[in-house]
């Protein structure tokens, strides 16, 4: 079982500042900076760097999720703009700053320096966006403080994380042999991954599996039957009955789900004309949602380890449902990740960014998305709710979720937004 940093039990003392536990923001007496307007631009350039860096190849461990990196970041940014504003509640601990410190320097400096230690390879681009962005608060004293502020806590929120078992070597999971259980899928037929993510320790949630999803549906049920000759049909390479835009939507949606969710907030943020504190909260929120959703979703794909539609489909002559037919050359029209079905991704982290941004912004608002998988595409939607659930749903037109699987991740997605909103 895993257990998450405690808020509760954390006294550090480091440097000229002191770190203690976090409760409502900073301790009596300690004079506080407020953000200027146009903060907020300090926490889109640094999300933009780091969606930079997981896009380029050889830069992301292969065993490590960058949804990790994403949440330490974020995390690490918002306990400095709470420790230097005396505004809001911090994940883990605030730092105590005498006097007035400047909360931009405060937020580039703990941005910089999570990234320089995740990303050591980038360290000369860190440097120059740090350096620009510091240049850009008034020298002297208070931007001092802020940079002290914000390297305090990336040095000891990375400290926090160093032993979370994101390092550990993923164990080889054998195959499944009987009927619905998982086993690498074809073409590539790759090993399972991320098989040791769901005992990382979570950033927020107490535990891995709080929210686990109920069992699978009887292989043998309507349920599965009407689930799985919906995606043989809508999935398939040579399907007749996709429209035309729902192949659209399944190419579109291909890449990495937390991708698109980042780029959505920082144009809802940008937009908005957000604050630096804002920025913060919504990014933190965003990212602590998706590191604590990815590791539990891990969990319950490694609990129940259900097979893939392309599996299922063509051995369905084996599951032991009467209204199933086996399909032996069928194949998705996307590739299927290296991972259980149970529960889907995609609908886990979009339901979880909904939850997030509509809490922020309100559950009405224009969206104009754009893909890395689908470049000089546009899709346009009116509610977060709406794109989180074409994102989802996608799946299924790409052949390798079912409608159950689907189902599933919503609820975790939401479930896990709902605890980090609260917490």
């Amino acid at each position: 079982m895993t257990t998450p940093m405690s808020r509760r039990t954390l006294l550090v003392t480091g440097g000229t500042a002191a770190a203690v536990l976090a409760t409502t923001g900073l301790p009596d007496g300690a004079a506080a900076a407020p953000a200027r307007p146009g903060g907020a631009d300090v926490v889109l350039a640094w999300n933009r760097e780091l969606l930079a860096i997981v896009r380029t190849a050889g830069l992301q461990p292969a065993t490590v999720h960058p949804t990790r990196s994403f949440a330490v970041l974020h995390a690490a940014i918002h306990d400095a703009v709470v420790a230097t504003t005396g505004t809001g509640r911090p994940y883990l601990f605030t730092v105590d700053v005498p006097g007035r410190a400047a909360p931009e320097a405060a937020a580039a400096q703990a941005a910089h320096d999570v990234l320089a230690a995740l990303y050591p390879a980038r360290s000369a681009e860190l440097a120059g966006l740090l350096a620009g962005q510091l240049a850009g608060v008034a020298d002297g004293p208070a931007r001092d403080a802020g940079a002290r502020a914000g390297r305090l806590v990336a040095r000891l929120l990375l400290g926090l994380r160093a032993d979370d078992g994101s390092a550990a070597t993923p164990p080889v999971l054998p195959p499944g042999t009987a009927p619905g259980q998982y086993r690498p899928a074809p073409p590539a037929f790759a090993p399972a991954a991320f098989t040791h993510w769901a005992a990382v320790t979570p950033f927020v949630l107490d535990r891995a599996g709080r929210f686990r999803p109920g069992p699978y549906p009887a292989l043998t049920g309507a349920r599965y039957a009407d689930a799985l000759r919906e995606v043989a049909a809508a999935g398939r390479d040579t399907s007749t009955t996709r429209t035309a835009d729902e192949t659209v939507q399944a190419r579109f949606w291909a890449a990495p789900i937390w991708h698109y969710w980042n780029e959505i907030a920082q144009s809802v943020v940008g937009g908005s004309r957000s604050g630096l504190l804002v920025a913060a909260r919504v990014f933190a929120r965003l990212n602590l949602s998706f590191a604590d959703a990815v590791i539990a979703f891990y969990d319950a794909k490694y609990h129940y380890r259900i097979w893939r539609p392309i599996t299922a489909i063509r051995l369905a002559g084996e599951d032991g449902n009467p209204a199933t037919d086996g399909i032996a050359g069928w194949s998705s029209l996307a590739n299927t990740p290296p991972d259980p079905a149970y529960p889907g991704a995609h609908s886990v982290i979009s339901q979880a960014a909904a939850l997030v941004l509509r809490q922020e912004y309100g559950p009405r608002r224009p969206l104009a998305v754009t893909s890395e998988a689908l470049p000089g595409t546009i899709r346009r939607f009116t509610s977060f709710q709406a794109a989180a659930d074409e994102a989802g749903l996608s799946r299924i037109a790409a052949g390798v979720h079912t409608r159950l699987d689907h189902e599933a991740g919503r609820q975790l997605g939401h479930d896990v937004a709902d605890f980090v909103l609260r917490s």
